[in-house]
């Protein structure tokens, strides 16, 4: 095509100076010699004028030609890749149909003068830039899921939800030696749960209101090989009974019951750095839980060389069953193993009220096995719910004492054991199922955002609670009548027992007020002096998630 084109140029120019010769040698021979005008004849004329509109018609083509060429060469400047390999002729200035007429000239247009050129390669980066931009990513998804808002890639292997509660009460106690009525700031919990593919969980909890110890809850990775065979790594909740594996913002009262007081870790919210291997078998008909701790706390080395071992079992019989009254029906209980040390100083469990009231048993100074036992049972129908709970602590006391004249000595005492129990029932007023581990969805809320699924405001949802828990620890006591370890050892044997009316309110799904009003019986009271006697106490909680 360039070729022919040049073909064309090279032709108009050689035409045109031929076509002006003729045109001068037609004139009369006395323009140049001086001699006498010799008049052209009518067929000379005739001749010369059907030459000059054939040249015309000819340039008129090669005009049209070269503009059509120049559009070509602008297109194919746009659309040229980095393979292409032919020449092309760019014009030097403007293109012919973009220039002016030429007034002088005899036939209204100009040719313009143009040069033979080579393309230029496209680099490698600008196509791969070209492509990228033809293909954009799909962005980031975010949004709210009905529990928490979350951000999630474009494949969705990848997610994260910000979450968190806030627990506020008001407490007011009434009896001998009773703490002053205050305000308390309980929970204030923020952190971050997500995934990473289709197999592995994190979270991330911590505890701004913490005044003791690490502000750190929860922090592990799960990872999901099959719903059957999970492992859990990282510091989490202990997974002995099942209270602990009710979160603090689905809690039917304002504080656990008694039994809380025997588990694992109890001092530092049943948490403590571990590993675990659980899973749901048969759709969730059998739960299974196995794991070792430190079982010393919120990120503490153990202080001996064998850690805490928990199994935990429990049973769905009914849960692929056709009737409603037993498909939400479980049972099932939890073994623990442990050992103290005590040169290091290892004590007795506490025994102080969830409450902090009143601390139930002193401590001693406890040495060798540790060994818990757990039972329970749930049973929910539609409103209704009833949970119960049998837990027992046996602490071994091997070779405690002292070598000092006067002292135990090293000699083993009487093991101490403590036993508790709980057993709660609630009932939703205004007709909302009870989940089992979850706030019921609220048909019509109060006011703030709609429940997904709900039906239109109204008084939200209400619910009453009762619950009897109590506690039992006994310290065998022992006399040492001999002339190189006198001593005595005194016997504790105390009970004490909580009845427990509770009204629960859900202005809407995320926020939730709770009164409880509770008898705390202390039929033997662990501090020396003190008689028996009766703690009233009113705990009043507003909470609020997201």
């Amino acid at each position: 095509m360039r070729s022919l084109t040049t073909f064309f140029v090279l032709l108009v120019v050689s035409m045109a100076p031929g076509s002006f010769a003729q045109a001068q040698g037609a004139d009369p021979a006395s323009k140049t010699d001086g001699a006498a005008p010799v008049a052209a004849t009518k067929e000379e004329v005739n001749q010369l004028r059907s030459e000059v509109a054939a040249q015309r018609k000819t340039i008129e083509e090669l005009k049209a030609l070269v503009e059509k060429l120049a559009e070509g060469k602008m297109q194919a400047a746009a659309s040229r890749t980095s393979d292409s390999r032919s020449a092309d002729i760019e014009p030097v200035a403007l293109p012919v149909a973009t220039r002016p007429m030429d007034a002088s000239s005899d036939f209204g247009a100009r040719l313009l003068p143009a040069v033979l050129i080579q393309p230029t390669p496209m680099p490698e980066a600008m196509i791969d830039q070209a492509a990228s931009a033809q293909k954009k990513e799909p962005p980031l998804t975010a949004g709210w899921n009905g529990e928490h808002f979350f951000i999630r890639s474009p494949d969705g292997q990848f997610s994260i939800s910000p979450y968190g509660y806030v627990d506020a009460d008001y407490r007011a106690y009434k009896g001998d030696g009773a703490p002053a009525d205050t305000f308390l700031l309980r929970r204030a919990r923020f952190g971050f749960q997500g995934n990473y593919g289709s197999h592995f969980d994190f979270a991330l909890l911590t505890d701004a209101a913490a005044t003791s110890g690490s502000v750190v809850r929860d922090v592990y990775l799960n990872v999901r090989i099959r719903p059957e065979f999970q492992f859990q790594a990282g510091q989490f909740k202990v997974p002995f009974a099942q209270e602990t594996g009710l979160g603090a913002t689905n809690l039917d009262f304002v504080e656990r019951g008694f039994q809380s007081m025997l588990y694992p870790s109890a001092a530092s919210a049943y948490r403590s750095p571990g590993v675990a291997i659980h899973g749901d078998i048969d759709g969730g008909v059998v739960q299974y839980w196995a794991g070792a701790f430190n079982g010393k706390g919120y990120a503490i080395a153990n202080t001996t060389n064998q850690p805490e071992f928990i199994g935990r079992l429990r049973f769905y019989p009914f849960r692929k069953s056709q009737s409603a009254w037993f498909k939400q029906f479980a049972i099932g209980g939890s073994v623990d193993f442990a050992r103290s040390r005590g040169l290091s100083g290892d004590l007795s469990f506490a025994g102080t009220l969830a409450d902090g009231a009143y601390t139930f048993f002193p401590q001693f100074a406890i040495n060798g096995d540790i060994q818990r036992y757990n039972g329970e049972f749930t049973y929910i129908k539609d409103r209704f719910a009833l949970r119960g709970e049998y837990d027992q602590l046996d602490m071994d006391r091997t070779n405690v004492g002292s070598e000092q004249v006067g002292n135990l000595g090293f000699l083993s005492l009487p093991t101490i054991r403590a036993k508790a129990w709980d057993l709660s029932t609630t009932y939703l007023l205004t007709g909302e199922k009870r989940p089992e581990n979850g706030t019921p969805r609220v048909k019509r809320p109060t006011f703030g955002p709609e429940t997904p699924g709900g039906a239109g405001r109204g008084l939200g949802a209400w619910e009453v609670a009762f619950r009897f828990t109590g506690i039992q620890a006994n310290e065998p006591g022992t006399s040492l009548l001999n002339y190189y370890t006198p001593g005595y050892v005194p016997t504790f044997d105390y009970h004490t027992f909580e009845y427990t009316m509770g009204l629960n309110w859900y202005p809407n799904y995320w926020v939730k007020y709770m009164v409880n009003v509770a008898v705390d019986q202390l039929k033997e009271p662990s501090t020396i002096g003190a008689v028996p006697q009766n703690y009233y106490v009113v705990l009043q909680r507003l909470q609020f998630r997201f």
